[in-house]
């Protein structure tokens, strides 16, 4: 009796019975009886059209699949190789991303109060926008559009300065800055409503021949702080034949209603979506998230998934959502993407990296100390994907007898017989002697003053650029260029929680004090 048992997989050898086996075969399907030989044989000239045969003897290996002919007769081997079947490869020349620089900020204020947020600086030498931007140079996508509007002007110098040269090569790509501007036609006189309107405003930008080639398009937020290689995102999203896919991260309860949370299926799938919800209906959107690969503990104490408001579109489904199916809609997050959930195929790609959504004061604060820890959960080095920003050439900070801990002290500062603890130290910062500064971040300077220029300064009675004399500052955040003169105290001993002072040059915002960029504190003021 002759039968055939087969299994393939690639490059798999196939035993074979001698000349007198499976000739004539009847006509089968695999598994089926067959008999003749492999000589002249219908069926095994159709496998071996099809499967490229190769008279090469190969040894079986244990694990792999094979095939089993059995006959009376003496056996050889016979190696056929069995059809590969590509994954598709997603291709960053096939992605643009586009980064939204902001609205007016009204949560970083007073921060934003001369800056857009992106501009902000982070870590001590950094702006919020080198996160999104390095990223993209990270995983090798160059097409890169900044949409800005609001206090733009210290953003599009940065942005010039950092990503316009400077060593950083985008090949056949670009890094463009699409302003807020004003057009022909009653709708042209407005400007940008929200990020999805923004977005709309420049759709023939994305219509052009040189990006014609793009088939999706990512959309990126310039206030988070996060490591991400969008190219896993991007694949992702391809092997899933997505139309739309949002990056998720698991979050807690304390800032939940903060962010747009999802409900998602077995499939990944995105079944509903709120938008920053409150009471009920925020309850309402809690998840087991131990399906996410949570232990139980990270469950009880993350129990939402949250959008990162890290989009991605085909191009196609983007230009038809916002220019025909809601050619009104402003917002992504409050808007286009609840309703998208309805109708379309919106996949959640879970992001299990650390994630800070840079959105208020409080969170800023915290962000930026918590990377002044012994082992932070966030670094901004790394050799395999390094954090871009402007090249200053600054010389190396100069310490004077002075004690610090848990610091992060940047480049070009002067230390002289101070305590730094659990602080960010800013890019040119003057600390005289005697001074405390603890949870703190200061933000530098833009520029020197000279020692002989500091030293007028103080004979005249006035503040100099920097910390004064035996000055002693406690949670506490410094904007740029502050002049804070000797024996000054400020560590909110009434316990303030909100209070706006800009004639004093300070707020508060949750108990938290916040300097003025620029603003004067004179000698002996205590706050």
């Amino acid at each position: 009796m002759d039968s055939c048992c087969v299994a393939l997989k690639a490059n798999t050898p196939l035993a074979q019975s001698h000349k007198s086996c499976l000739r004539n075969a009847d006509d089968g399907f695999w598994g089926e009886r067959i008999r003749g030989s492999l000589n002249d044989s219908v069926w095994v000239n159709q496998v071996a059209r099809n499967l490229v045969v190769e008279k090469k003897l190969k040894k079986v290996k244990p694990g792999a699949a094979f095939a089993v002919i059995t006959s009376n007769n003496a056996t050889e081997t016979l190696p056929i190789k069995s059809p590969v079947f590509h994954r598709p490869k997603a291709d960053p020349k096939n992605v643009a991303a586009i980064i939204l620089g902001g609205g007016a900020g009204t949560q970083l204020f007073p921060l934003t109060r001369r800056a857009a947020t992106p501009a902000v600086p982070v870590g001590g030498c950094y702006r919020l926008i080198d996160i999104p931007m390095s990223n993209c140079i990270n995983s090798g996508i160059n097409k890169i559009f900044v949409l800005t509007q609001f206090n733009s002007a210290s953003l599009n110098r940065h942005l010039a300065r950092t990503y316009f040269g400077n060593g950083i090569n985008f090949g056949d790509g670009f890094v463009e800055v699409l302003a807020a501007t004003q057009t022909p036609g009653e709708a042209g006189k407005k400007w940008f409503e929200g990020t999805a309107d923004a977005v709309r405003k420049f759709t023939w930008v994305f219509e052009d021949a040189k990006n014609r080639n793009v088939e999706n398009i990512l959309i990126l937020a310039g206030d988070h702080l996060y490591r991400m290689d969008y190219m896993d995102f991007v694949q992702n999203h391809i092997e899933r034949n997505s139309q739309i896919s949002v990056a998720c991260a698991p979050v807690g309860e304390s800032r939940a209603s903060d962010y747009g949370l999802v409900k998602i299926d077995s499939r990944g799938q995105i079944v509903q979506f709120s938008e920053k919800p409150k009471g009920p209906d925020l309850t309402a959107m809690q998840v087991d998230t131990t399906t996410l690969g949570l232990s139980p503990q990270e469950a009880a104490i993350s129990p939402y998934i949250a959008s990162m408001g890290v989009y991605l579109f085909k191009t196609e489904t983007l230009l038809n959502l916002l220019k025909w199916r809601y050619p009104t809609a402003n917002d992504f997050g409050s808007e286009i993407i609840p309703a998208a959930v309805m109708e379309h195929d919106v996949q959640a790609y879970i992001f299990r990296d650390y994630w800070e959504d840079i959105g208020t004061i409080k969170s800023f604060y915290d962000a930026n100390l918590a990377l002044t820890e012994e082992v932070p959960k966030f670094e901004f080095y790394d050799p395999k994907t390094p954090f871009f920003t402007s090249p200053r050439f600054l010389p190396p900070t100069k310490i004077d007898n002075c004690k610090i801990k848990d610091a992060i002290i940047s480049h070009g500062c002067f230390l002289r017989e101070c305590s730094v603890e659990r602080s960010i130290v800013g890019e040119r910062s003057r600390l005289d002697s005697g001074v405390e500064l603890k949870d703190t971040v200061m933000m530098g300077a833009d520029y020197y003053q000279t020692e002989s220029e500091i030293a007028s300064l103080l004979a005249e009675g006035k503040v100099p650029i920097g910390i004064g004399k035996n000055t002693e500052i406690r949670n506490c955040i410094i904007d740029k260029n502050t002049k804070i003169g000797k024996d000054v105290t400020i560590v909110n001993k009434d316990g303030v929680e909100e209070g706006d002072r800009p004639e004093d040059g300070f707020y508060i915002r949750s108990g938290i004090t916040v300097i003025l960029e620029k603003a004067t504190i004179e000698d002996g003021t205590v706050i």
